[in-house]
């Protein structure tokens, strides 16, 4: 699949949202907004590579509410190009659950392709691959918790 030349970096787990559950609103600010010239057009989305454990919850709490299962955070590939989407324009108004403003790129047909390593940049910004070395590995609250230890069953007699 051909990428397009500008992208968007999106934190995760909303960056899935857009490509894997149906998001159709990338909320933004009306001044963030106003830099992103121009504005529709088919954009590469771009997992920044920060995501806290806050925000993973906040998302995927906000994801469940919608019926759709989050990939746990360990699974949410962080730092590089996952897909893309049609922007087809801006919205201070809208009916959608995805909606939460002030304002939102209008996202439709999402693409995801092979992950990419990119850096990120704040509004739109020509992407290029980078060295697999930018991507972050999953922080310790990202990993599954290990099983406990069995308690030893001769202790105590």
């Amino acid at each position: 699949m051909q990428l397009p030349e500008l992208a968007i970096s999106v934190r995760q787990p909303w960056a899935w949202a857009l490509i894997f559950a149906g998001k159709g609103h990338e909320n933004r600010s009306a001044k963030a907004i106003s830099f992103m010239r121009p504005l529709i057009g088919r954009r590469a989305i771009h997992a920044a590579k920060g995501m806290t454990r806050e925000e993973y919850k906040k998302g995927r709490d906000f994801i469940q509410s919608l019926g759709i299962a989050c990939p746990p955070p360990a699974d949410l590939l962080r730092g590089g190009v996952i897909g893309s989407v049609e922007v087809t324009g801006a919205t201070k108004l809208a009916a959608s659950p995805w909606f939460t403003g002030p304002w939102a790129l209008i996202c439709t047909n999402p693409k995801p392709c092979d992950f990419i390593p990119a850096v990120g940049q704040l509004g739109y910004f020509k992407w290029k691959r980078a060295d697999d070395s930018i991507v972050p590995e999953p922080a310790k609250w990202m990993l599954p918790e290990k099983p406990a230890l069995e308690r030893d069953l001769f202790m105590g007699g």
